[in-house]
C-alpha cells in the first residue's frame, strides 16, 4: 500500500523538530524518527486507528503519536494530511485541504 506525506505535514514535522530542537536537538532527531518509524506501520494497521472526531469520517483517521495527532486519509493508499499537537482541533476541512 502507498504512503505518501502531503507538503503539510512534511513542514509540519519540520516545525515541531525545530521547536523541540531549541531545547535538545538530539531529542528532535530521536523525535522524528520514531514518528517515521511509527507511521511507516500504518499500512499494516490503516484502520486500527481512530476516526477523527471533529471530521466523523470513515477515511479521515488519526494516529496519535506522544503529544501529537497525524491525521490522514485512506483513498487508494495513505495520504498523510497533517501533524497537529493533541490539543489542537480541526475547525475546517480546509486546514488540512480535504473537502466533504
Amino acid at each position: 500500500m502507498k504512503l505518501v506525506w502531503s507538503p503539510l505535514a512534511l513542514e509540519q514535522v519540520r516545525d515541531i523538530a525545530r521547536y523541540i530542537a531549541r531545547d535538545k536537538p538530539s531529542a528532535a532527531e530521536k523525535w522524528v524518527k520514531r514518528l517515521f518509524a511509527a507511521v511507516a506501520k500504518l499500512p499494516d494497521q490503516q484502520r486500527s486507528c481512530r476516526i477523527v472526531p471533529e471530521l466523523n469520517r470513515q477515511d479521515i483517521r488519526e494516529l496519535i503519536f506522544g503529544s501529537y495527532r497525524v491525521i490522514y486519509k485512506l483513498h487508494d493508499g495513505i495520504q498523510i494530511l497533517c501533524v497537529r499537537h493533541g490539543r489542537q482541533l480541526l475547525d475546517e476541512t480546509t486546514e488540512i485541504g480535504i473537502s466533504e
